[in-house]
This record gives structure tokens, C-alpha cells and sequence, in this order.
């Protein structure tokens, strides 16, 4: 359970979604860890758990909009998952000084694990109409175009983008919505 103000409260409803790397670690630069996330959402897409209509993976954090029939469970779950391939990775790289980082900045609650990957919570916001959606889909598209990583947002591999310029992309998302 978040310790968050944000939740989700509509455990149905489409939602945009932020899950951040503790203290903004730019864990996630590396095409390994983003491979991780990818293959995780494309699991839980093809076993009909999570709906992605939209998404952005940056150095440090994951924007995507997403539905699901427990949204909450869902985001847990690949949170967790993702977590424990990306440190398994960092260990198997000899990563001393990220494991030591996310070591450092584990949450005292968290006693059961040596590391915390990402912050707590996905900070949800409940998307409320074709406007809404519009919006936070250009949001992060154009993400990595307003860090001055690519031109245009279709250039940036790990994005929906090209799903919606080119109707393809890494991870099948759902353009109909």
C-alpha cells in the first residue's frame, strides 16, 4: 500500500501514471533496464492485466497512461518486478555505486529488502475526458524533446510516439481510446 496522498481510487478508470527511480537516480539511462520495463508491460498487455494507451521511459522515471481491472495491484506488481530484474542487473553490471545509492535511500519501513528501487507510488491522476488525455499524451511524447534528448518524439525509442506517428512501436499500445 502507498504511503502517498495519491491514490487511485477508480481502480478501473485510465489513469496517468509517474514512477520515479529513488532520489531521481538515472538508473533506467542504460537500454537494459528499459528492456526490463518494456518486457514487463508487454506481460502483463498480453495476459490482459494492463491496458497502455501511452507511455515515456526516461533516465530516471516512467510516464504512461494505463488502465487495468485493479490498477493499484497492477502498478504493484510491476513495480516490484521491475525492481528486483533492474537491481539483479546492477548486481550481475558489479554497479557498486547504484546498489550502495538505492541502499542508502531505502525507506526504513521497507524491511524486508535491502534496496528500493523507486519511490513509493505511481502519483495517479485520473484521466477525465478526450481533452485530458490528449494533454497528458502530448506531455509524454514530448518529453524527451523538452530534455533536448531527440528532435522530435518519435526518435525517442522508448516512447509511444511512433506508435501514434507511424503506428508501430517497441511496445503495442492502445491508440483507440
Amino acid at each position: 500500500m502507498s504511503r502517498t496522498r495519491y491514490k487511485i481510487t477508480d481502480q478501473i478508470a485510465t489513469h496517468f501514471l509517474t514512477c520515479t527511480t529513488v532520489n531521481w537516480l538515472p538508473i533506467l539511462a542504460k537500454p537494459e533496464p528499459k528492456e526490463i520495463i518494456i518486457n514487463s508491460l508487454r506481460f502483463l498487455q498480453e495476459r490482459n492485466r494492463l491496458t497502455v494507451f501511452a507511455y515515456v521511459i526516461m533516465e530516471n522515471h516512467l510516464h504512461m497512461i494505463a488502465r487495468a481491472n485493479d490498477l493499484s495491484a497492477e502498478v504493484g506488481a510491476f513495480k516490484s518486478y521491475t525492481a528486483r530484474r533492474s537491481i539483479d542487473f546492477l548486481k550481475a553490471e558489479g554497479n557498486v555505486f547504484y546498489l550502495e545509492q538505492l541502499k542508502a535511500y531505502k525507506l526504513d519501513h521497507h524491511k524486508d529488502s535491502t534496496y528500493q528501487f523507486w519511490q513509493e507510488g505511481a502519483h495517479p491522476k485520473l484521466i477525465q475526458g478526450v481533452d485530458m488525455m490528449v494533454q497528458k499524451i502530448e506531455y509524454i511524447h514530448k518529453n524527451p524533446v523538452k530534455r533536448g534528448f531527440v528532435d522530435l518524439p518519435e526518435h525517442w525509442r522508448y516512447s509511444s510516439a511512433s506508435n501514434y506517428s507511424q503506428g508501430v512501436g517497441l511496445l503495442d499500445v492502445c491508440v483507440d481510446w
